[in-house]
């Protein structure tokens, strides 16, 4: 499932585990990584200028200043056998080609959705379900509100039951990391089946 060293000063070193944070543009990708990394994150952010008028939709997002133009990079240790590195995508649709790179090596990724603006992380479902790579949906409430609940956001996005879908606050750390632990979850019981299949072919 992950990779490690053998030990680190005599003792097993935690499995590392590589996540996508993805979405479209401007639903809180950086503002997750940052809330939830135990580093001071790395992030290429620039800010937005007039060279992006009529190309970046701001709608709805229009306090937005600045915006991810490769990765965002943050960790998180979850148990002393589990470190999680944190790869944010960049949500402008003229970055999407930098996505198939930052999925090398993923086992996983968070989806966010913005609550006022859900079909802008559509491309984002798309692309994680056509490579199979096992995802969760978290729902970022801006101002701390969320109208809709878990089911509703399910069926407007049509997801299938199996995808866990989940009410979040990207400012919050606590809030970031149950999303986390929930693919995590996810990812240990698609291992635990395959196992079960490869048991019984």
């Amino acid at each position: 499932m992950a990779g490690s060293d053998p030990t680190v000063n005599g003792t097993p070193a935690p499995d590392t585990v590589k996540i996508l944070i993805a979405g479209g543009f401007g639903v809180g990708k950086t503002t997750m990584v940052g809330s939830v990394s135990e580093i001071v994150p790395l992030r290429t952010e620039e800010p937005l200028t007039a060279a992006g008028l009529g190309i970046d939709d701001l709608d709805g997002i229009e306090e937005k200043k600045a915006t991810t133009v490769a990765l965002d990079f943050g960790r998180i240790t979850l148990s002393q056998e589990l470190v999680l590195y944190l790869f944010g995508t960049p949500g402008q649709q003229r970055f999407w080609f930098m996505w198939n790179d930052l999925a090398i090596g993923a086992l996983g990724a968070v989806v966010l959705i913005d609550v006022r603006r859900p079909e802008s992380s559509f491309a984002a479902i798309d692309f994680f379900e056509r490579r199979d790579i096992p995802f969760v949906v978290g729902v970022n409430g801006f101002h701390g509100e969320h109208p809709y609940g878990p089911d509703e956001i399910r069926e407007s996005l049509a997801l299938p039951e199996h995808t866990p879908v989940l009410l979040c606050d990207a400012r919050s750390r606590e809030s970031c990391r149950d999303v986390l632990i929930a693919l995590i979850d996810r990812l240990m019981a698609a291992a635990a089946q395959d196992g079960g299949n490869a048991h019984t072919a």
